[in-house]
């Protein structure tokens, strides 16, 4: 009776052990620690960054029409002007003289043209009557015909002195922002001087963004419909990062796409219109566009900084419930941002270890605590994003 007793006892304490050889190696004092994130299939929105480039939505350079000297500078340099207002005003007295010039001659061959017209019908009337010859009425015809052309001639010459003499006002073209003046008073200008200012409509304001062949070329197979793709980036908004780091608070649309591809860079432009109320935005400013590409369904994605790359494999570590690291190979897809798809060899809640790498070796038992992604973990740069 006492034999089995004792097997009993000898049993349960194999048991409390065992147990105790299990606890400790769950936690062993002095295990290095790490940082890991649990695999959950989730839906992730592709976000894209991109690098931008601000400038006006039209810019126009002013330019002299005539040459003359300038005799004022009608605008505040930097100030908004509207379509229509004076910016410059040329010495217009040449161009007065010419007028006045071509309308004397418009007068004065206007007169011929009464009397020749008067000589053309006199002479049809005679020869009819058979009191002239056919040559002296031919003449009569041919002298009126002569002073119309003149006249004529003498409407473009009037017309062409007034166009000269208006431009002799220079006005602004749009509605815009005018920089600095090139030029001053006194400086004589004309059409190959070079642009006398420039000045810029900046509400809206452009954001000049590029693309490279192959994000554009990838672009173009997931949306091969025309009618299709241009909804779809019709209905995209775009938010802009400026330098400082600061989001603006206007939401941007698509505008436009560059007709061809730069040779020397193998990029092709498009650009983001961004509303600009009281002129927030100037160009030349740089910042960056954002905005969320599509939705990956059911991904299952990890920092890139977890995945070891080895001789174009790739390999992460894995802590199980007993804090015990497996190396394993996986398979990975997309980039997404920071983060990476993994297509083969992970299972939803699999724990894989972010930082702390060089400490979880085959085997070793480590301390795993959770880590945190970053806010813009999903963000996607332009030189790590190979999808548009």
């Amino acid at each position: 009776m006492k034999r089995p007793v004792v097997l009993g006892w000898l049993l349960v304490a194999g048991l409390l052990v065992d147990g105790c050889s299990r606890k400790s190696a769950q936690v062993v004092p002095g295990a290095p620690e790490v940082l890991v994130t649990t695999v959950v299939p989730k839906d992730v929105p592709r976000v894209l960054e991109r690098v931008a480039t601000l400038d006006g939505f039209i810019n126009a350079n002013i330019n002299a029409q005539v040459q003359g000297y300038i005799v004022s500078r009608d605008y505040q340099e930097g100030s908004v002007e509207k379509k229509g207002d004076l910016l410059f005003t040329i010495d217009s007295r040449p161009f007065e003289a010419a007028l006045a010039q071509a309308k004397g001659t418009l007068a004065k061959d206007q007169a011929n043209q009464v009397k020749a017209d008067a000589d053309k019908k006199r002479a049809v009337d005679l020869f009819k009557k058979k009191v002239i010859s056919d040559q002296e009425r031919d003449t009569a015809i041919a002298a009126a015909d002569s002073t119309t052309a003149n006249v004529e001639a003498d409407q473009a010459a009037v017309k062409q002195a007034e166009i000269n003499l208006s431009y002799t006002k220079i006005t602004a073209p749009i509605d815009g922002v005018v920089g600095f003046a090139n030029n001053q008073v006194g400086d004589l200008v004309g059409p190959s001087t070079g642009p006398l200012t420039t000045m810029s409509q900046i509400d809206p304001i452009k954001a000049i963004v590029t693309a490279g062949e192959g994000p554009f070329t990838d672009f173009v197979s997931r949306h091969p419909d025309a009618t299709e793709r241009n909804a779809y980036i019709k209905s995209l908004d775009f938010d802009l990062i400026l330098g400082n780091g600061e989001l603006y608070p206007k939401k941007g649309k698509f505008y436009a796409l560059d007709r061809n591809l730069d040779t020397k860079t193998g990029s092709i432009r498009y650009y983001v219109t961004f509303p600009n109320p009281g002129n927030i935005l100037r160009p030349g400013q740089f910042g960056k566009v954002r905005f969320v590409a599509d939705m990956k369904k059911g991904a299952m994605v990890i920092p890139q900084e977890a995945v070891n790359e080895l001789q174009g494999s790739y390999q992460v570590a894995v802590v199980d419930e007993n804090n015990k690291v497996s190396i394993r190979p996986v398979k990975m897809g997309e980039r997404i941002g920071a983060m990476w798809e993994v297509t083969e060899g992970l299972k939803p809640g699999d724990k894989v270890v972010v930082q702390g790498l060089q400490k979880a070796r085959e085997g070793s038992i480590v301390t795993a605590k959770d880590w945190t992604p970053p806010a813009d973990a999903l963000v996607s740069k332009a030189d790590q994003q190979k999808k548009p």
